[in-house]
């Protein structure tokens, strides 16, 4: 049987209850998945890189399957790097195909070897966005219920 392994790359800023369903999703397929701290350019995360791998690695230290690290440059390039063969990907219902769709042949056009699989969020979290959860807690709101406890204690301090 060949070791399948997969990234699933984000900002992650914060990593939501979403995030960790399409990862729960996702260890279901591969043996192996590299959750990675996309480091963009163009983003002015709310959490330093340092404290969202850290927090990532207190989430994960039970699971063997899930590595964490981080990167500054085309996810494909870390793919080819890393022997990693699957790109994973969430999608919610309304809005993320066609940009998705879009990044993925456009992944697929720069690294041949990559398919890019794509897991739909469920019901009960596919409304969930780290953008909201930010905009939620910067207005005093409740966002227990949308990202995991670890998270929420960044939050709290």
């Amino acid at each position: 049987m060949e070791y399948k392994k997969a990234v699933y790359a984000g900002t992650f800023d914060p990593f939501t209850n979403g995030h960790r369903d399409v990862l729960e999703k996702a260890l279901k397929v591969f043996d192996e998945v590299t959750l990675l701290i996309a480091v963009s350019p163009t983003k002015k995360p709310f959490f330093t890189l340092e404290k969202r791998t850290e927090v990532l690695n207190k989430i994960f230290s039970h699971e063997p399957k899930v590595k964490i690290d981080h990167w500054e440059g085309l996810i494909v390039d870390y793919a080819k790097k890393n022997k990693i063969g699957s790109i994973v990907r969430g999608l919610r219902p309304v809005g993320d195909f066609e940009s998705e769709y879009q990044m993925a042949t456009m992944n697929n056009n720069l690294f041949p070897d990559i398919e890019t699989v794509f897991f739909l969020t469920g019901s009960e979290v596919n409304y969930i966005s780290s953008s909201l959860v930010k905009e939620i807690f910067g207005h005093g709101g409740d966002i227990s219920k949308f990202v995991p406890s670890k998270i929420m204690e960044l939050f709290k301090k």
